[in-house]
């Protein structure tokens, strides 16, 4: 006899945390979860802009807070509000990141610095979601990767290696806490239109016309894919690329 399928579990009333969410695709995924009726909170270095989102997604000044993923007490800071505000957290969409140059063209402090924010507070992030999971029995985890580690592109040593790490260890993270009703995924995006381009809005939209580039929309549409799947379903990594890579 056939089983009925399981329903596709809904945005609307899940408690989530964005970071990185107001330049690309923090940004689009943080509007479009909200849309949906997502309760959704995130974090920024930048107060204005992270006004401009919070308003453009219809959500109040207390779904947002200035800090920064690198600093662990701006996390700690973050994820004390979250307990106050939505009760708890049900998904975690780490998309904070920083892109970098090669290695011997970064000053110490910067490279570390990227380090820091893309690999060491995605993991932060992480540790403070898995532990609020743990005790109510379970979320979801999407980290934000890129096709980086695998196009090995001149000028992106640094970047690649923090992007190769986060897909590691959430590949790895997802068989330590499966077993508890925590899925966690990775999504590798190519080259996505954003202020981390090193190229201008002028040669992104180009790019974008030429099927080189994709919109931050499209990922953001692909994390709601992953995060509305049935029970059942697990996605531990999602690849999304354009057409035509661009890869400078």
């Amino acid at each position: 006899m056939e089983q009925d399928k399981t329903p596709h579990l809904p945005i609307a009333g899940r408690r989530i945390l964005v970071t990185g969410g107001t330049t690309g695709i923090g940004r689009a995924t943080v509007l479009s979860l909200a849309a949906l009726g997502g309760r959704v909170m995130t974090f920024a270095r930048d107060r204005a802009a992270l006004r401009e989102t919070l308003v453009e997604a219809g959500l109040s000044e207390d779904c947002g807070l200035a800090a920064d993923a690198s600093d662990p007490e701006d996390l700690e800071r973050v994820f004390a509000a979250v307990d106050e505000r939505l009760g708890g957290i049900d998904v975690l969409v780490a998309c904070a990141a920083l892109g970098a140059g090669p290695l011997h063209e970064m000053d110490d402090a910067d490279w570390r610095y990227v380090v820091q924010t893309n690999l060491m507070g995605s993991l932060a992030s992480a540790r403070a979601a898995i532990l609020r999971m743990l005790a109510q029995g379970g979320g979801h985890i999407v980290l934000l990767s890129s096709i980086s580690p695998d196009i090995k592109a001149p000028g992106e040593s640094v970047y690649a290696a923090t992007k190769a790490g986060l897909d590691a260890f959430a590949l790895t993270l997802r068989k330590e806490v499966g077993d508890k009703g925590i899925r966690v995924s990775v999504i590798q995006p190519g080259s996505v239109g954003s202020d981390m381009q090193p190229c201008s809005v002028a040669e992104q939209r180009e790019a974008i016309a030429n099927g080189e580039m994709l919109f931050a929309e499209e990922i953001a549409e692909a994390i709601v894919f992953v995060l509305t799947r049935s029970a059942r379903c697990d996605i531990p990594m999602l690849r999304i690329e354009p057409i035509r890579q661009k890869t400078a």
